[in-house]
């Protein structure tokens, strides 16, 4: 018999499943996520799972981990202070492609070097500009990013500077290479930067998650699921975090399917900071060809394809103040909700909320309230956010009363990307506690904060809404909105037929509107969803009906939906995947782009059988290290020619080699 623990750390919860054989559900449980120290969370949520069932620790067969956390980090703009080695390429490239604005402050460094398109050096790699650098830039810098031109043809450039990073400096390094054997060097430095600012977060989740399993006395072996659904071991996700990025919504799916059995259905998934769309089809979902997008990027990491938006039941609510009509928005960043940080902290919220509830004008920040994160990491600090920092101390205050000047603002901002401090205001899982859908936490903090809220005006000069109640039901509805946005959304770019227009427009479209409301007048216009949608999320059956009346669609609400990810950590398989290229530099001549530097042939087969090979034995040994068995290769080839002069040439071939097989358990 085989004991399979799946954890999910989400933004506000930690769930823990166990399944026996892959068959049946025999416990499940949740805590919340202390982002603090996620061990706490972890441990409450398996302790609660392991006292459920009855099962001793030791007889556990093997544990697998799902985190949204790298996805909600990158949503909301958060992760560590990272430094960007781009060799190769020209200045303006970094404002041109994005990076400038990825960075978010932190330093790069344009240096010359890098390859041609056949792997050749284009000019000599400057490695004493890589040393001034790291001499006046390394101060709290968490790991760093390299990124060669033709990195893929031949990485020697980023090999050396990440070599020269190590010995000066001990930070951990990526190298765009190691992400993606596709070219697009921009793109992949992107991709680099990502993982750069994710390896401390996720390196600290894994290492606790381990910690945490063996203090409980569980020695099975801990799997991580990637964005695609598939699961790696903890060492491969600790060296590529980026590679974890939709691994909640993607263990989701897998969840999905397994609970149940759809072969055709749209997923939809809501936390407490985002909402994950993504069809099943043919009972599988799709992979994103042109890479993981997450919030405002495009990396080149091989995910499912899936669109994360910035709504959950912990989204911020704001007010529409422009119009007469007023109206909230959700989103996309997270605060703590207030009944939460109520339950917490009572006396302080309260006493807050009490105060701003009795005044007579609403101050800005009423309503809101601050706290650090401790333990986490604060070299790199500017003057104002480490005073600011410092002033807030451990203690939850009332906003209002930690902003001395509005040119805190901007510090506290940064502060809270850094991830060392979490702001608490209104959010629907505080409307949910006043309309008596929840009652997890503190409904009477709920109810005092949304008063507050109601009492902001709008551009009439009116009170947003004349209580809490009403204001609860607009929130709710609100989130009804843009739920049902999100999944149109998703319909509208998977559809076979196009419309002239992009997905989000054809979402927005007030011909569609109307038919979803049935018009009828000179014209009959009727809509629906003609597909059916699974549910997931703990909070999907509190708001999910009412996005099925919406779009007079099947809602399917599987009863395990609050734990759907950490079911699909356990019942998913290990699978590694490595790519390479082949290309043609002269006639006669075929050129493989190896790790070690290109290796030439007079054959183009003997190039292919080579580059499959390694690849194949690669992919094997990895999938091997992540624990698999009974592993499977498979290999596809994309060979690209030309008809030059009426016959067939030969320009470049893209080789992947799949190695697929599942976890090795321990049979009690």
């Amino acid at each position: 018999m085989a004991l399979l623990l799946g954890v999910d750390t989400g933004g506000t919860y930690t769930d823990a499943v166990l399944i026996r054989d892959e068959e049946e559900v025999i416990a499940s449980a949740k805590s919340l996520t202390t982002r603090h120290d996620l061990a706490i969370g972890v441990g409450g949520a398996v302790r609660a799972v392991l006292a459920q069932s009855g099962v001793a620790a030791q007889d556990v067969s093997m544990a697998a981990l799902s985190t949204t956390l790298a996805t909600n980090a990158l949503v909301e703009g958060q992760g560590g202070r990272v430094a960007l080695i781009y060799i190769g390429f020209a200045p303006e490239d970094l404002e041109r492609h994005g990076l400038r604005d990825a960075l978010k402050g932190d330093p790069a460094l344009v240096l010359v070097g890098g390859h041609t398109h056949a792997g050749s050096e284009a000019a000599p790699f400057d490695k004493d500009a890589l040393m001034a650098f790291l001499e006046t830039e390394s101060a709290g810098v968490s790991g760093y990013a390299v990124a060669g031109v033709f990195a893929t043809r031949n990485p020697a450039h980023e090999l050396e500077a990440a070599r020269i990073i190590t010995e000066a400096t001990g930070a951990p390094v990526t190298c765009s290479h190691q992400l993606s054997a596709k070219l697009n060097g921009p793109k992949r430095a992107l991709t680099a930067v990502l993982n750069a600012r994710l390896i401390g977060m996720i390196d600290r989740l894994i290492g606790r998650a381990q910690h945490t399993l063996a203090d409980l006395g569980i020695t099975a072996p801990m799997l991580v699921v990637r964005g695609d659904g598939a699961l790696m071991s903890a060492e491969q996700a600790r060296e590529r975090p980026i590679e974890t990025i939709l691994s909640g919504p993607a263990a989701s799916i897998v969840g999905a399917r397994w609970m149940t059995g759809v072969d055709t259905a749209l997923v939809s998934d809501i936390g407490g900071t985002t909402t994950d769309v993504a069809l099943i089809r043919g009972g599988k979902p799709a992979i994103d060809p042109a890479g993981a997008r997450v919030g405002d990027y495009r990396t080149m990491v091989e995910a499912v394809a899936m669109r994360t938006t910035g709504l959950g039941g912990d989204s911020q609510v704001h007010i529409q103040s422009e119009g007469l009509n007023g109206g909230v928005t959700l989103g996309p960043r997270r605060v703590v909700p207030v009944s939460l940080i109520a339950h917490q902290a009572p006396e302080v919220v309260h006493a807050a909320l009490d105060r701003q509830v009795n005044a007579t004008v609403v101050g800005e920040h009423d309503g809101r309230f601050v706290r650090a994160i401790p333990g986490q990491p604060t070299s790199g600090l500017g003057e104002r956010e480490a005073a600011l920092l410092e002033r807030i101390g451990t203690d939850v205050h009332p906003l209002g009363a930690v902003l001395r000047t509005r040119m805190e603002q901007g510090a506290l901002n940064r502060l809270v990307d850094r991830g060392l401090v979490q702001l608490a205001g209104a959010t629907p899982s505080d409307a949910s506690h006043v309309l008596g859908r929840l009652n997890d936490w503190d409904s009477a903090a709920a109810e005092k904060a949304l008063t507050i809220f109601a009492r902001r005006r709008i551009g009439s000069g009116d009170p947003l809404a004349p209580d809490a109640e009403t204001l609860a039901r607009m929130i709710i509805d609100q989130l009804t909105e843009q739920t049902s946005l999100a999944l149109l959304e998703t319909a509208f770019a998977e559809e076979g037929d196009t419309f002239g227009l992009p997905a989000d427009q054809l979402a927005r479209h007030i011909l569609l509107r109307r038919g979803l409301e049935n018009h009828r007048g000179m014209l009959s216009l009727s809509a629906a969803l003609n597909v059916d949608v699974v549910g997931l999320g703990a909070s999907a059956p509190s708001y999910y009906p009412a996005v099925e009346e919406r779009l007079h669609c099947r809602m399917i609400l599987p009863e395990h939906a609050g734990v759907a990810n950490a079911i699909g950590a356990v019942v998913g398989r290990v699978t590694l995947r490595r790519s390479g290229t082949v290309t043609s530099p002269a006639e006669g001549k075929f050129r493989v782009h190896l790790e070690n530097g290109p290796q030439d042939f007079s054959a183009s087969e003997d190039a292919l059988a080579l580059l499959e090979t390694h690849l194949s034995q690669e992919a094997e040994k990895e999938a091997r290290a992540a624990g698999a068995e009974d592993i499977h290769v498979h290999v596809e080839r994309d060979i690209r020619t030309a008809q030059v002069e009426a016959r067939e040439v030969f320009v470049e071939a893209f080789i992947t080699a799949e190695a697929s097989g599942r976890p090795r358990v321990a049979l009690g």
